[in-house]
């Protein structure tokens, strides 16, 4: 025969673990820290506005960096374009039979060059 054992029932008891909440209705900033928060707070503004001054000033003087170097580029592209157009003419000039004008200077220095190596 099978003998049965009464089941006893243990009830848990609630655990201490973890956090505990407290059972207060207000939210928000605890009293009694006004004036210290009211400091923290100007310093965090003020810290706020010198990082936002310091960054519109890097940012103005990469900008003026950047525009510099497109006015030196674009100089140097226009300086190419004339000495370019310049050997355009001279190759029209060659073309019709005339020795055009400064070619002469510019043979003679690739003259001098060619000595030197």
């Amino acid at each position: 025969m099978m003998e049965f054992q009464e089941m006893a029932v243990i009830e848990e008891q609630p655990s201490t673990e973890g956090p505990i909440r407290k059972e207060s209705g207000k939210r928000g900033r605890k009293p009694g820290r006004k004036a210290a928060d009211k400091v923290d707070m100007r310093a965090k503004l003020e810290r706020s506005r010198q990082s936002a001054r310091e960054c519109r000033a890097r940012k103005k003087l990469r900008y003026q960096y950047l525009e510099e170097l497109v006015a030196d580029r674009e100089k140097a592209v226009f300086e190419l374009r004339k000495e370019f157009e310049r050997y355009i003419s001279w190759a029209k000039d060659i073309d019709e039979g005339r020795m055009p004008e400064g070619i002469q200077e510019l043979l003679e220095q690739f003259g001098a060059l060619k000595q030197e190596q």
